[in-house]
């Protein structure tokens, strides 16, 4: 029972980040020790399952799929994704330079951490730190997209979201930013807007079956290698976080709402210039020291409880 209660802490900690555009459920995953297996148990759900749950019964079907670990471990990002939607909401309207330096400090001490588990560097693990941070850079300078808000897309946009949930350093939430689909679809789970609700989860769901057999693959052929994209990924959505941005270029949504559409990153002391508003330069320092302890945090509780 304290495993799964364990487990359900960290399904928490994944659907706390995964509401945040920047920051990826995947990196809690991987930073606190969950991250293979749930690959692994997500990539199990297949014909195989089904075939179990005739030949043999419910039991053996419930541990073919690790059943009781996905349990705990959605049950707590969905109770974390309800509960803390709104909350978080609040913080990145009213506070946003401590919030994102909190997720800059926290983002820099996963890197490290997932770096630590290559146990040999080689020059193709090097290149493939290189290409995830440049690939994650790349994604961050996107720009938000208007899009529209029919069921098919609402489904395509859970599908694309949910992949990227469960890749460290690729934000599923930024994903539906750029979707232009992040105010919509926290706007849902705020109102518990049920058929929105439901039609994004079904699309989800379709992605993270189809999406995890590939990670598993790679994890398991090319481990190092994948662990150093991971990191990369990790390492180019700094960017995003980065809490003093100027806002180049706005829209106003389908609902009247004046949003960022573009915005470049700036030092402290030119955001206080520009936006006329304080930098709170010393508390993102501290934020950012919580976020960075917070993770080693994390990494010492899991490998105690590991061994």
């Amino acid at each position: 029972m304290l495993k799964y209660f364990i487990n359900l802490l960290k399904g928490a900690a994944m659907g706390a980040a995964d509401v945040v555009p920047g920051v990826s459920g995947g990196t809690i995953a991987l930073i606190t020790g969950i991250y293979e297996e749930l690959i692994d148990s997500i990539k199990s759900i297949n014909a195989e399952a089904v075939k179990i749950l005739f030949s043999k019964g419910i039991k053996s079907f419930w541990q073919h799929i690790n059943g009781w670990f996905l349990v705990s471990v959605f049950a707590g990002v969905l109770l974390s994704v309800f509960s803390l939607a709104k909350i978080l909401e609040t913080l990145l309207s009213n506070y946003p330079v401590m919030v994102w330096s909190f997720f800059f400090g926290l983002i820099i001490a996963s890197a490290i951490a997932i770096l630590k588990q290559i146990k040999k560097w080689e020059l193709t693990k090097v290149v493939a730190v290189i290409a995830g941070t440049i690939v994650a850079y790349f994604v961050t300078v996107l720009t938000p997209a208007e899009t529209p808000e029919t069921w098919w897309f609402v489904m395509f946009s859970g599908a694309l979201a949910i992949c990227a949930m469960i890749l460290p350093g690729i934000s599923g939430a930024f994903i539906l930013l750029l979707l232009g689909k992040y105010a919509f679809i926290i706007g849902a789970v705020s109102q518990l807007d049920v058929a929105t609700i439901a039609i994004f989860g079904v699309g989800a769901i379709i992605g993270i079956l189809s999406f995890s057999n590939l990670l598993s693959y790679l994890l398991h052929r090319f481990h190092d290698i994948t662990i150093g994209v991971l990191a990369g990924f990790m390492i180019g959505s700094l960017n995003k976080v980065w809490p003093w941005k100027e806002t180049v270029e706005t829209f106003t949504n389908r609902h009247g709402e004046v949003v960022p559409l573009v915005e470049k990153n700036i030092g402290p002391y030119n955001y206080e210039n520009i936006t006329g508003e304080p930098s709170f330069l010393g508390y993102a320092i501290i934020f950012a020291i919580v976020g960075f302890m917070i993770i080693w945090v994390f990494e010492f509780v899991a490998k105690k409880f590991t061994k």
